[in-house]
């Protein structure tokens, strides 16, 4: 790297990174305003809520805001070096058009892959952390209520290819059940029926308990009945499976959710194409950081009348164009027949060939 990618490299992180702590200061000021009455509520610490909200709060508004902040600062930096003739003279000694935006897609790309991998793990251990408190003390009368204090829960789902179950009365706060069965299936024909007064998850062993458990096999012309008081089981199934929860797709690590969402479609169940979107974007996300830093640095890096003005009028208007776009194809995903891979790829496609004719257009 020559001294020129240092510069444009600097300019950009700096920009960048001041830009997005400012905002997220901002925004933790505007969210406490809001939340005063149920941080007092709650009972907890300075230190408790920080802990206990702001550890999740803050992660989260970072990455929602992080590739449209990406392309502010790209815009803002680079439309004050064009307005200061800085450009100009780098193009006019002899330094390609390509040349020049080598360092916006090192540092596009850098920034791009610091979102993919805070996409994988720590995003979801940050929504976990606010979703959390949100359901439990904001919340209370929707969310918290239908996740630990409503035990009259049943849940019916799919085990495995032939074995089927159900919990009567499960408490996801506790990981409980009043009633569990189960039923194993061959040629169409029960051949094990599973019953048992309670089911629990034991957090030390990592497995399911049963107590008082009736097993009876089935034969061709007669069974086979065992009763015992207690049985350790290694379900395939976790206690996050059987959470209903609005926040699951948000808490759950990518490899958690492509796990999620098998299990789910070996249940049958609906709405899966909403958890798909949300899995795809977790990557898609990432190469729109790409992109925007490209589309920024071709917009911005010609000097026009209107100076920062007009250029950051074009940001907004192109930023606002990929959030309809964005939200257009998820809502054809989630409601209609339009695949959840296409629809979140979709903005991307859109805008690739965007940046493919603003740098075919720009003056080199």
């Amino acid at each position: 790297m020559k001294k020129l990618d240092w510069f444009i490299l600097k300019k950009f992180l700096s920009t960048f990174f001041f830009a997005i702590v400012l905002f997220t200061i901002i925004a933790i000021v505007i969210d406490l305003s809001e939340k005063t009455d149920n941080f007092v509520k709650s009972g907890l610490s300075f230190m408790g809520i920080v802990s206990g909200y702001y550890y999740g709060f803050i992660p989260y508004i970072m990455a929602l805001l992080f590739p449209l902040f990406v392309f502010i600062s790209v815009i803002f930096f680079t439309s004050k070096m064009a307005n200061n003739t800085e450009i100009i003279p780098i193009l006019a000694s002899g330094v390609s058009y390509n040349r020049w935006l080598r360092p916006y897609i090192i540092g596009g790309t850098f920034l791009a892959f610091i979102l993919w991998v805070s996409n994988q793990t720590l995003i979801p251990h940050a929504n976990k952390i606010r979703s959390d408190f949100e359901a439990r003390y904001v919340d209370r009368d929707n969310s918290y209520e239908q996740l630990t204090a409503n035990t009259n829960t049943s849940i019916y789902f799919k085990v495995d290819s032939f074995t089927y179950a159900g919990i009567i009365s499960y408490d996801t706060m506790y990981k409980r059940g009043s009633t569990f069965f189960m039923q194993h299936i061959a040629e169409n024909k029960v051949t094990i029926n599973t019953r048992a007064e309670n089911i629990y998850w034991d957090t030390v062993s990592k497995k399911w308990v049963l107590e008082n458990v009736l097993v009876r096999t089935f034969h061709p012309l007669n069974e086979t009945v065992t009763i015992l008081p207690r049985k350790i089981e290694n379900f395939a199934f976790k206690p996050q499976d059987l959470t209903r929860d609005k926040f699951t797709k948000d808490k759950l690590t990518s490899k958690e959710l492509a796990r999620f969402i098998k299990l789910q479609e070996e249940r049958g169940s609906e709405g899966i194409n909403d958890l798909k979107v949300e899995l795809y974007r977790r990557d898609a996300t990432c190469i729109t950081v790409f992109l925007l830093t490209i589309i920024g640095a071709i917009v911005a890096g010609r000097k026009i009348r209107g100076g920062s003005g007009s250029h950051l009028a074009m940001g907004f208007i192109t930023a606002a164009a990929f959030i309809i776009t964005d939200r257009f194809s998820t809502i054809f995903a989630t409601k209609g027949n339009l695949p959840p891979f296409i629809a979140a790829w979709i903005p991307n496609a859109i805008f690739f060939f965007v940046a493919l004719y603003l740098h075919k257009k720009a003056p080199k």
